[in-house]
C-alpha cells in the first residue's frame, strides 16, 4: 500500500504555482472572489415586488453609470412637476422677463387645499416676493404658491421649455385643484392629473442642473438650494444616513408617489428619479408602500455606490 507522504518536487512546484496563480488573482484590485452586485442585482427585486407601475433612472452625474427601468415610459408627476416649473422661472428670470424681486399678491380666491402653508397661515392680502412663492412651491410643495408662480409665468411656457429642450414628455397641464377651469390639455389632464414625465427625461434635466447648464451659477446655486430645502423624509431620504444630502422634489397623489432629485455622498453625486403609478396602496400615511418602495430604491442606490466607489 503506497503512503502519503512529501508532495514530490514536481508536485510541489506545481502546488506553488497554484498558490501564486490565486494569489495574484485575488490581489487584483476590482477582483472579488464573489463578484459585487449590480444595480440591478440590487433593484429588480424591489421593482418585482412592488404593487404598481413603475419608471426608474439612476445615473452617477461624474462617470456615467447607469441603470433605466421603464425610464421612457411616460407617467403622473404630482408634485414633482413643481421642479419644472422652477426651472422655467428660472429661465425667464435670465431672459429679462421677471425678477425674483417681483411682488406676488396672495387672494382669498387664490387658496387652495393640499400642502403648503399659504392657504392655512396667510391673509388675504399678504405680499411676498416671487423667490419665496419658489421656494415655498419647493421646499413645502405649496399648492397656492405654485398656482400664484403659475399665474406669474403662464402655464404653457413650462411646456415650450421643455419640448425646446429636448423633453417634450414633461408637462403640465394645469394650475393645481384646478384642472377644471384651467387646464391647457384637458385629455392629459384626465390620463395624468397636474403633469407628466418620464424618469429618463427628469433625471437628464437633474444633470443639465448639476452641469450648470439650465441657469448661470448664481440661478443654478439658488436652485439645488431650494430643493435641499424639500421637507419630504418619506421618500428618497426615508432610509439614507443623516450625512447625505439630496436635492429632491417629491409629489403625491392617491395611487402615486414619485421623488427625484441628486444625491450628495462620497459615492456620488447621482441623480435619481423613482416615479410610481396605479399603487394597490393608496393611504396616506407615512408607510405608503409607494414611499417605502421609493426609500429602499434610493437606499440601494446609496449602498451600491458606497461600496463600488471607496
Amino acid at each position: 500500500m503506497e503512503s502519503v507522504g512529501e508532495p514530490s518536487g514536481v508536485s510541489r512546484r506545481l502546488m506553488l504555482r497554484c498558490i501564486g496563480l490565486a494569489t495574484a488573482l485575488f490581489c487584483i484590485p476590482g477582483l472579488t472572489l464573489a463578484q459585487e452586485k449590480t444595480l440591478a442585482d440590487r433593484l429588480m427585486p424591489l421593482i418585482q415586488a412592488h404593487r404598481g407601475k413603475v419608471g426608474i433612472a439612476i445615473l452617477h452625474l461624474d462617470d456615467g453609470v447607469s441603470f433605466e427601468y421603464d425610464g421612457d415610459e411616460e407617467m403622473p408627476t404630482a408634485s414633482l412637476i413643481k421642479f419644472m416649473i422652477m426651472l422655467e422661472v428660472y429661465q425667464q428670470i435670465e431672459e429679462g422677463r421677471i425678477k425674483l424681486t417681483d411682488t406676488i399678491v396672495l387672494r382669498e380666491a387664490d387658496k387652495v387645499p393640499g400642502s403648503g402653508i399659504l392657504t392655512y397661515h396667510f391673509s388675504d392680502g399678504a405680499t411676498f416676493p416671487l423667490r419665496d412663492a419658489v421656494r415655498l412651491m419647493i421646499a413645502f410643495s405649496d399648492n397656492t404658491a405654485t398656482n400664484l408662480v403659475l399665474d406669474h409665468i403662464g402655464i404653457n411656457s413650462t411646456n415650450r421649455r421643455m419640448t425646446d429642450w429636448g423633453f417634450p414628455n414633461s408637462r403640465i397641464n394645469a394650475k393645481v385643484y384646478k384642472g377644471d377651469t384651467t387646464s391647457v390639455d384637458p385629455a392629459r389632464t384626465k390620463k395624468f392629473g397636474l403633469g407628466s414625465t418620464t424618469a429618463k427625461e427628469t433625471v437628464a434635466l437633474l444633470k443639465k442642473l448639476h452641469e450648470g447648464k439650465s441657469a448661470n451659477k448664481e440661478h443654478t446655486t439658488q436652485m439645488l438650494d431650494h430643493l435641499k430645502k424639500c421637507d419630504d423624509k418619506d421618500k428618497l431620504k426615508r432610509y439614507l444616513p443623516a450625512g447625505v444630502t439630496v436635492a429632491h422634489k417629491s409629489g403625491t397623489i392617491s395611487d402615486a408617489r414619485t421623488d427625484a432629485g441628486i444625491m450628495y455622498f462620497p459615492g456620488g453625486p447621482v441623480a435619481i428619479c423613482v416615479l410610481t403609478t396605479k399603487n394597490e396602496h393608496k393611504g396616506f400615511q407615512p408607510d405608503n408602500e409607494g414611499n417605502v418602495f421609493i426609500g429602499r430604491v434610493a437606499e440601494q442606490v446609496y449602498l451600491h455606490f458606497v461600496k463600488t466607489k471607496s
